[in-house]
């Protein structure tokens, strides 16, 4: 689940291995570039965090923000993976 925190939209997403975590990662590269909209993001073996903001927008959350949410939160089903708490 998304959630706000300091003007910041946050989620993480643990997958069954490093590789299906990269090639997670790499598939949202691909949508934040066509997007136009890129994540501060961080990948641990098998989990990949995000936080998103609109930076031109003051640094703050907006329709951006979710658009690529749902992005991420598409492709992350597509390579079986669930939101690490």
């Amino acid at each position: 689940m998304w959630i706000e925190q300091d003007n910041t939209f946050c989620n993480a997403f643990r997958f069954k291995d490093f590789k299906v975590a990269f090639s997670f990662m790499s598939d949202v590269a691909e949508e934040a570039e066509f997007q136009n909209h890129h994540p501060w993001w961080s990948n641990e073996y098998n989990t990949v965090s995000f936080r998103l903001r609109t930076h031109d927008a003051g640094n703050t959350i907006t329709d951006k923000d979710r658009k690529l949410a749902a992005a991420i939160d598409t492709l992350a089903a597509e390579y079986g993976g669930e939101e690490a708490a």
